[in-house]
């Protein structure tokens, strides 16, 4: 889902401005081809599925900083009205999951683990619009696997 189309706040943050982000905030940063989910942990740190943000060997859950999560980009917050855990249970549940490693970009990615931290419910608005628009996510599926080998051959 492209990021203008999220409801979400309307900031954009940078590493200066991490004092503003809320505890358990659903950030968002855009890539080639798609948007990169995580969960903010406070103090400059972002709870995420590292996916395949590195290599072409997804990567577990993990903590990283805001910056590395951002990876140069803009991160907002995308704002969750209905969530049914806030704040420090959000960031409870998202460290509960630190270290998997069961990544599947279809059925468990960086977004469908915000989801499961919020609601407990585990989905992700991308892949239902890529299944309702197959088209548009055969395209974001090619600029993905552009992008996935230009870091690994980066990483070699």
């Amino acid at each position: 889902m492209p990021l203008e189309h999220a409801q979400q706040d309307k900031h954009r943050h940078s590493e200066s401005d991490t004092v503003d982000l809320p505890l358990g905030a659903h950030l968002m940063t855009g890539r080639h081809g798609y948007v990169h989910h995580g969960i903010y942990a406070g103090q400059g740190r972002v709870i995420h599925y590292a996916g395949f943000a590195r290599a072409l060997q997804a990567g577990p859950v993990e903590e990283t900083s805001l910056e590395a999560f951002a990876a140069g980009r803009a991160v907002i917050v995308r704002l969750e009205p209905c969530a049914r855990f806030v704040g420090i249970e959000t960031v409870a549940r998202a460290r509960s999951r630190l270290g998997e490693n069961r990544y599947r970009l279809f059925s468990n990615n960086c977004e469908h683990f915000c989801s499961w931290c919020l609601s407990g419910e585990s989905r992700s608005e991308q892949v239902e619009t890529c299944l309702r628009h197959p088209r548009a996510a055969l395209r974001a599926m090619l600029r993905l696997v552009g992008t996935v080998l230009q870091v690994s051959l980066r990483a070699a």
